[in-house]
């Protein structure tokens, strides 16, 4: 659509979870170190809070990109932990390269798994469990998954957990009824958003990753309008930079503007705050846009990651 125009080799917002374009802004940073830090340190639980949009699942992603290459580590991720106790289990089995049938009763799963652990925790290895989209799991699901960190040698965890999940994760485990689970909790870091600066940064890194080597795309104004529509979240970022890339392309520009940054926000639903956004015609330099595009065969793709 306007790679060739902007001299890219690829989509520098795409919204799946690319490890390859991971920022390490300062909550990202912070986050990853605490996750580092305390699985090394054979840590149970550990729970990383987000709101919508703020990187939760790349991060995990980039957790798990960095354990795998550390052979002292066995990774699991399971990302709709909306699962049975029983089903839980047996998503943990199959990770672990068990097959356990599924008629076996919770004592028999248990049994299995728990011999599962023990080997390879006598081979040196640490078992990590990555469950994004935390907030999602049934009570008895996290009453479930507290059990199973009650497998343990005399000196360590055999099953450390990491929670994602957004804010409300934090409403569920204030219930008296997963107490005990949220005593277990050692660690535990919010993210946060980016920052003015940092989204400056962040532009740079996903323009550069991406292949682009000229002076930054976004003018003054565009980058003030772009942080106060999108409050820092990573994916509206993400989103309203594609859309105003969108916009001055079909234009024929080369840096985005305030109007065309005005455009993709007024084009764009969880977007707002900025002073003449959401009036005027400005959606339709959108519509124009994707005209020039298609016009062209040109298509593209959005991946959505949650």
């Amino acid at each position: 659509m306007y790679l060739e125009h902007f001299g890219m080799n690829e989509w520098p917002f795409r919204l799946t979870p690319d490890t390859s374009f991971f920022f390490e802004h300062a909550g990202h940073h912070d986050a990853l170190n605490v996750l580092l830090v305390s699985l090394r340190a054979g840590e149970g639980f550990i729970k990383i809070v987000g709101e919508v949009g703020t990187g939760k699942t790349l991060l995990c992603r980039k957790l798990l990109n960095i354990l795998s290459e550390d052979e002292n580590f066995v990774t699991i991720y399971i990302p709709n932990p909306y699962l049975s106790p029983a089903a839980l289990r047996l998503a943990l089995a199959e990770e672990l390269g068990m097959n356990i049938p599924t008629n076996y009763v919770q004592h028999r799963q248990l049994k299995l798994i728990t011999d599962k652990l023990l080997e390879l925790s006598a081979a040196g290895k640490q078992v990590v469990v990555c469950l994004d989209e935390a907030q999602a799991m049934p009570e008895e699901t996290l009453e479930a998954l507290r059990l199973l960190t009650n497998l343990e040698t005399e000196k360590h965890k055999l099953l450390q957990i990491v929670l994602f999940g957004q804010p409300e994760l934090d409403e569920l485990l204030d219930r008296p009824s997963v107490r005990q689970l949220k005593q277990r909790i050692v660690f535990s870091h919010r993210l946060a958003p980016i920052t003015s600066d940092g989204m400056l940064n962040y532009l740079s890194h996903r323009l550069l990753v991406a292949g682009y080597s000229g002076p930054l795309l976004f003018n003054k104004t565009a980058l003030s309008d772009l942080h106060r529509a999108s409050r820092g979240v990573p994916r509206l970022i993400n989103i309203l930079s594609h859309k105003a890339l969108m916009v001055t392309y079909g234009r024929g520009m080369k840096v985005i503007n305030q109007d065309s940054m005005r455009a993709a926000i007024n084009d764009t639903e969880d977007a707002g705050g900025v002073p003449g956004s959401k009036f005027g015609s400005s959606f339709y330099s959108i519509a124009a846009a994707v005209t020039v595009a298609l016009g062209a065969g040109l298509y593209y793709l959005w991946g959505v990651a949650h």
